[in-house]
């Protein structure tokens, strides 16, 4: 039958796949065309379709706009690639219109196109021999050395590059399809990412962990051994740090369209040097021997502009303003693929690096001045140099800054450029982008979206806010209102004057609608303004996330509460329905799977599957078999294995040997006076009083403990210096006092890290989470203990309250002042009376027992007399009592294993799994974009 002739005959050739003739047809359906007549044909792997197309009615397609509409959703839907789309005029019998590869997709191109899918027809194998050449051909080509003779950091090497060649094809996959479909994506912006190291969970979410293994052996290595050669990326500070890891692992497991963005610090956090008890902080060369796990970008480039002035010019009539920078930086970009756990998702955490823009390279050349294109050089690197500068100074506070705005003009130029490739119009923007911000340090993203939408796009001011109000959402990390970050106008005027002109206008139309809504209240005005008024004008960043953001999170239920009743109780009363929280999680493939692979492989063996990994709520089957004598022999078995990694580290690091049969009592945080190590330490010397004042017969029914204090304090932190002073002046004392012996030992662990802690919290029994209640916005290292079966001892803070919920204040051992009695506790002041025990120990620290008598002057004081804001004299007794019932549950052994086996059974709900389903669905709202195997 010929084709009707009235019609428009749009001929698809293509490599042949499964659905892709149904895909195309639904193309034309969804367009509103009618299909009269289609022929098929085969030519090897390609087909040959040929679509007779006319418009709803009934009539030939010859708008040439329309043409393209159409061939481009066909050369989406084919993925244009390996296709050819043209549009043929059936009444006259020739080619209206070609795309796709078009007329050049023949002859050589067509030659090399089929050649080139031809050479790279499959992915790599992952069988050990498959993974065995790899390594070699990697020790020879990329490592440059002998195959015949190459070392445990070189096999290290070669087996993170052979690694990542396959997180590069599923990458690649992940990013095509992702362009092909294009969802509504998630951009994650963080100043800080602790990642730790990649090897051990990158393997184990491409399911390769066991032939890497076989592999390794069979050329004389062992995979654990090289794991170890793996230096930490420290680009983080704590909590805040490694929750971001944690989400993009999350984000890449449940298949969510997402990309991470942050910094590439040359330095990452400072490495932890102990000298004679005192801290040092020493600079961390992380990338002295290269990091095989990222990819240099040189082509993805952006300018990135400071100082300045704004000019006005008139374009088409209308007014408009003009940044000229006085300085032009280089962002330049390093991937970082993130591999999901079961599915072939591979998501992307760009970092960005700084590097001298060539425009002043080149006025030094042309002027002769070498030295000064050196110096450009040197002060355009310093922006990615180090994690948190020292900002007490002015220099400090400009660098700061200078980071935030880096890596956010870098990200977004690059989220803009991704969007305006598959769209030419930004009210549609909303729909396919959303903007996180991990609290406020990437916040002048707000102004810098409207900066490009106003001053370059040449949107209006109002169509732009419209915009920007949809696409931020907000989490905030702070519980103090003190703790807010603010930027002084002066300085943010002399580097981004545009961006204060921008947040000047932003407040001025938010304070006239305030106005409206509350009238003339001026303390209400003045507290919710972004413009801080007073000796030194700040601008509120917090505030300004608040005014534009959709969405404001808190990170635990008692978090959310306080910033709904004093952190941000004003915006709360405006607007009730921004204000939401979802609870931080940490990943279970990281903190149990990687830290932990003989508890991982107990609770896969006793489910009876491996499902849990990715659906984390089935360890709740864990609660049936808690009783279980066989299943509590074999946790018993595996947690004393972990336990004597851990004194082997501990011997190996400090000398100190200690005993299987103590307690390990673990806190390994950030050394603050709010999370209390001081309050550790005070009852370490309360129990080491009461050891040496025992009779030697009493001394048989003492619990040993091996009390364990890991934490770096921040460089200008000096009472937080003074506190692991404290505890390394307390153990040298108590662990060369042959009376005590091992029943009590304390040893400080420096230079805590990522790779630390997946050493210590599987060996530890029982974990110490003792902030003053009201203090800790969520806490994500109880969650980390009550994965691995570690008991918790907690004040009712932050997460706490909800780990509680889940299993039961029976399974922990609490104590301490509530949220809503720290307030009262604290007016009291000096009126406020201390348990005699705790005068007794912060009078021996004050005398010099433990040597340091003027050194510690000022530590004792911020406890006494009336200064204790922390309240440790006032929990005292309540943390003893609650030390004493972890000693009484320890002896019976039984009901202690119980309690393990019940803490990891109830850890299901603060995995970043559910945190991120939570934000997917709620907050940002994306779906689940998953790549076809």
């Amino acid at each position: 039958m010929p084709p009707p002739a009235d019609s428009t005959a749009f001929l698809i050739r293509a490599r042949n796949r499964i659905g892709l003739l149904q895909l195309t047809t639904r193309v034309f359906k969804a367009l509103g065309l009618r299909i009269d007549k289609a022929t098929l044909e085969f030519e090897g792997d390609f087909f040959v379709k040929r679509f007779f197309v006319t418009d709803s009615h009934g009539r030939k397609i010859e708008d040439r706009e329309n043409l393209e509409r159409i061939e481009k959703a066909l050369r989406e839907a084919i993925d244009g690639g390996d296709g050819i789309v043209s549009a043929v005029d059936t009444t006259r019998g020739i080619v209206v219109r070609r795309a796709g590869l078009g007329a050049e997709y023949s002859g050589e191109r067509k030659a090399k196109a089929e050649r080139i899918l031809g050479l790279m027809d499959g992915f790599l194998k992952n069988d050990p021999v498959s993974l065995q050449k790899d390594i070699l051909e990697h020790v020879e080509y990329t490592v440059a050395r002998s195959r015949f003779s190459f070392d445990d950091f070189e096999a290290y090497q070669a087996l993170s590059h052979s690694v990542r060649d396959r997180l590069i094809e599923r990458w690649h996959d992940t990013q095509v399809y992702f362009k092909r479909k294009d969802p509504k994506r998630l951009y994650f912006l963080s100043l800080e990412f602790l990642m730790g190291r990649s090897l051990s969970n990158s393997v184990i979410n491409l399911g390769i962990r066991d032939q890497c293994a076989d592999a390794l052996s069979q050329l004389g290595f062992e995979f654990e051994v090289l794991a170890e050669q793996e230096g930490d990326a420290a680009l983080g500070n704590g909590g805040l740090a490694r929750l971001s890891a944690c989400q993009m692992d999350s984000l890449a497991t449940l298949d969510y369209p997402a990309w991470g963005y942050g910094l590439r610090y040359q330095y990452g956090l400072f490495r932890q040097v102990i000298l004679d008890g005192f801290q040092h902080e020493q600079p961390d060369y992380w990338l002295n021997f290269g990091n095989p796990w990222e990819i240099e970008r040189v082509h993805v480039s952006y300018a990135v502009k400071f100082y300045g002035n704004v000019e006005e010019e008139i374009l088409n009539g209308e007014k408009c303003k003009v940044w000229i920078p006085g300085e032009t930086v280089e962002a330049v970009a390093y991937d970082n693929p993130i591999p999901g756990y079961g599915t072939r998702n591979t998501v992307n955490l760009r970092l960005w690096a700084a590097k001298p823009s060539g425009q002043h390279d080149m006025e030094s050349y042309n002027t002769g001045d070498y030295i000064n294109a050196v110096v450009n050089r040197q002060r355009a690197e310093t922006i990615s140099s180090v994690l948190y500068p020292d900002d007490r100074s002015h220099q400090g506070k400009e660098l700061r800054l200078k980071q935030q705005y880096f890596f956010v003009s870098a990200s977004l130029q690059d989220i803009i450029r991704r969007f305006k490739e598959a769209h030419d119009n930004f009210d549609v923007f909303p729909e396919k982008v959303a903007l996180q911000l991990n609290d406020t340090h990437p916040s002048l993203a707000i102004p810098e979206v409207m900066r490009v939408l106003v001053d370059e796009e040449h949107l209006g001011w109002n169509r732009a806010w419209d915009i920007v109000c949809k696409i931020f959402s907000f989490t905030t990390h702070t519980v103090l209102p003190e703790g807010l970050e603010k930027i002084p106008v002066d300085l943010l005027e002399s580097l981004l004057p545009r961006h204060l002109q921008i947040i000047y206008d932003i407040n001025f139309n938010f304070m006239e609608e305030l106005k409206k809504k509350i009238g003339l209240d001026y303390d209400r005005l003045s507290r919710m303004s972004i413009v801080e008024e007073g000796a030194v004008k700040n601008i509120r960043m917090a505030n300004l996330s608040i005014v534009c953001c959709h969405t404001v999170d808190g990170v635990s239920r008692v978090h959310s509460e306080l910033l709904k009743s004093r952190v941000f109780k004003d915006f709360y009363e405006l607007w009730p329905q921004k204000f939401q929280y979802k609870t931080n999680g940490v990943t279970q493939r990281r903190w149990i799977v990687v830290s932990n692979p003989g508890l991982s492989a107990l609770i896969s063996k006793w489910l009876g599957t491996e499902a849990w990994i990715r659906d984390v709520d089935l360890l709740t089957g864990l609660r049936e078999y808690a009783a279980d004598a066989d299943l509590q022999q074999e946790w018993k078995m595996v947690r004393k294995v972990n336990k004597m990694r851990l004194a082997e580290y501990i011997e190996a690091m400090s000398g100190v040997k200690v005993s299987l049969d103590a307690m390990f009592d673990v806190q390994i945080k950030r050394i603050h006076e709010y999370k209390r190590q001081l309050l550790n330490i005070l009852s370490i010397i309360h129990r080491y009083d009461c050891i040496k004042n025992m009779e030697k017969s009493d001394r048989r029914k003492v619990v040993p403990r091996v009390c364990i204090i890991g934490g770096k304090a921040a460089p200008g932190y000096e009472i937080a210096k003074k506190i692991i002073k404290l505890c390394h002046a307390v153990a040298e004392k108590i662990n060369n006092d042959t009376d005590v012996g091992d029943l009590l030992k304390l040893v400080f662990i420096p230079d805590y890290n990522v790779s630390v802690a997946e050493l210590v919290i599987p060996g530890a029994d029982l974990s110490q989470h003792i902030s003053t209640a009201g203090h800790e916005a969520s806490g994500t290292g109880s969650m980390k203990f009550l994965m691995n079966g570690c008991l918790l001892l907690a004040t009712a803070d932050g997460s706490t309250i909800e780990i509680i919920e889940e299993i039961g204040s029976d399974n922990m051992f609490l104590f301490g002042a509530k949220v809503h009695e720290v307030q009262a506790l604290r007016e009291k002041g000096p009126a406020l009376k201390t348990p005699l025990q705790f005068a007794r120990v912060v009078k021996m620290v004050r005398d010099g027992y433990f040597g340091f008598e003027d050194h510690f002057k000022s530590l004792c004081d911020t406890v006494e007399g009336g200064s204790d804001f922390y309240l440790l004299g006032s929990d005292f007794a309540s943390y003893l009592e609650a030390q004493a019932a972890a000693d009484k549950a320890f002896v019976d052994q039984e009901k202690w294993t119980r309690m393990s086996i019940l803490s990891t059974a109830g850890s299901g709900r603060f995995s970043s799994d559910r945190t991120m389903e939570e934000y997917a669905k709620k907050t940002w709202g994306i779906e689940p974009c998953k790549c076809p195997f």
